[in-house]
């Protein structure tokens, strides 16, 4: 396990495990296994959780990523309260709105109007209170005149929308969200971001399961990654987010070359590898960061070009490469980057011990601010990417420093040139029609 406090609870408001296991089956009850000694047992222990510990204040956002099956939702039902550890004890301070599963909490044969009052009383919010706030959670969940129809002739997108309205307009101390927001259309999935966002900033304390990392690393301050039951990281949610997809992608590669018959390079990452992951076989030499004259840069001002140069080094006979890069924020959001597969470059097979260099060019659109660079080596054939295998795969191999321009501000993640086109009516009479194209700063009349 990774060197991360995982401390005993302090905390409030919010909710903190001492070592507390969960275990579907079996009891540690005396008596019970008394009963049962020297009986034979029809049943196989499983422990979902063990031996987590760890704490989080008021204010901070927690974000749990592991694969399925690895205790996420029994993490939170443990959290929430719906579940009793087998061992140790959790707790909590605070009213708190747990969004387990869809629909959890409603009664399906309650209207969507009636659902809302039950959800107020189920966390000692009064009916005069509740009906104060009706006309913001019908706005938020926009879902018409469903509001007055029973909650079972739903889609599972209305009931995610008023699961969230409900959430969001009660005010909790303490809200848990389990893969919720992956069932609402993107506008809606925007929204509630954003109003995330906003009660986080006001002091919520939040725990977020989620199979996407931009979310995890957009919202969350903090990331616990599960393996079996067990953490394997409490910390930083970039770091966390990075160690999951590492452990991802490690295991399709064991699958892959399972199916193959390929033995693991000697000098392959191990699965346990901080930033670098891949069977090996190909490995990334060098990435440097250069700029349009070819010459080694490490700031750039805006309209700069930008060259990301990636030098592999190959362990055997190998065909069908694909070299990629991508340039991550410092907030951990993947910004832009592209693989010479998807750009239809095709790259020369190599033998033992061959050498590949591949430049990357692009023109500085981004904000000013500090970019990692991450790298990777694929062999892949196929469009649908069913065939890919990762050699190598460095995240962070790189950086580099935007720099402010006085005369051209960046206010979003990067700017996407556009063209602005506008017309001057005078006394009835078109006057003129200006086309300005910002790309490349040309101001033209046009007819």
């Amino acid at each position: 396990m990774e060197e991360a406090p995982i401390r005993p609870p302090a905390l409030s408001p919010s909710r903190a495990l001492k070592p507390a296991d969960s275990s579907p089956r079996g009891s540690t009850d005396p008596d019970s296994q008394a009963l049962l000694r020297g009986r034979r047992k029809y049943y196989r222990e499983f422990w979902a959780l063990r031996g987590i510990s760890f704490d989080v204040h008021r204010g901070e956002s927690l974000g749990i990523v592991g694969r399925n099956g690895s205790g996420k939702s029994t993490l939170l039902q443990l959290i929430a309260g719906t579940m009793a550890p087998t061992e140790g004890e959790v707790e909590v301070h605070g009213r708190v709105a747990a969004m387990l599963e869809l629909g959890t909490g409603f009664n399906p044969e309650f209207t969507g109007r009636e659902n809302v009052f039950l959800q107020g009383a189920m966390l000692g919010i009064g009916r005069r209170e509740m009906e104060a706030r009706f006309d913001t959670i019908a706005a938020f969940a926009d879902i018409g005149a469903f509001i007055d129809q029973p909650v079972k002739t739903y889609s599972s997108g209305m009931t995610a929308r008023l699961a969230f309205a409900v959430a969001f307009a009660v005010e909790p101390d303490v809200l848990i969200v389990d893969e919720l927001l992956a069932v609402g259309d993107l506008a809606f999935q925007a929204r509630c971001l954003s109003r995330l966002r906003q009660l986080r900033d006001r002091g919520l304390t939040m725990l977020f399961v989620s199979h996407s990392p931009d979310a995890i690393r957009s919202i969350c301050g903090k990331g616990l990654f599960l393996i079996d039951g067990t953490a394997r990281f409490f910390g930083d949610a970039e770091r966390a987010t990075d160690l999951y997809l590492a452990y991802v992608r490690e295991q399709a590669n064991r699958d892959a070359l399972a199916a193959e018959g390929m033995a693991a390079a000697p000098d392959a990452s191990a699965p346990s590898a901080a930033l670098r992951y891949g069977t090996g076989h190909v490995r990334v030499q060098a990435v440097q960061i250069l700029n349009g004259d070819g010459e080694p840069c490490r700031a750039f001002e805006y309209n700069d070009t930008v060259v990301v140069e990636v030098t592999v080094r190959s362990h055997i006979d190998v065909s069908d490469l694909s070299l990629s890069f991508l340039v991550r924020d410092m907030t951990g959001v993947d910004l832009m980057g592209t693989t010479t597969f998807d750009e239809r470059v095709p790259l020369p097979p190599l033998g033992k011990d061959g050498i590949l260099t591949v430049r990357f060019s692009f023109t500085n659109t981004l904000r000013p601010g500090n970019f990692g660079v991450s790298v990777a080596v694929n062999r892949v054939s196929r469009r649908d990417y069913t065939d890919s295998l990762l050699f190598d795969q460095i995240d962070g191999g790189a950086a580099f420093t935007v720099l402010a321009h006085p005369e051209r501000p960046v206010h979003y993640k990067f700017h996407q040139p556009v063209v602005i086109r506008y017309e001057r009516v005078s006394g009835g009479i078109r006057a003129d029609v200006v086309e300005v194209q910002q790309a490349a700063g040309r101001r033209r009349p046009s007819a």
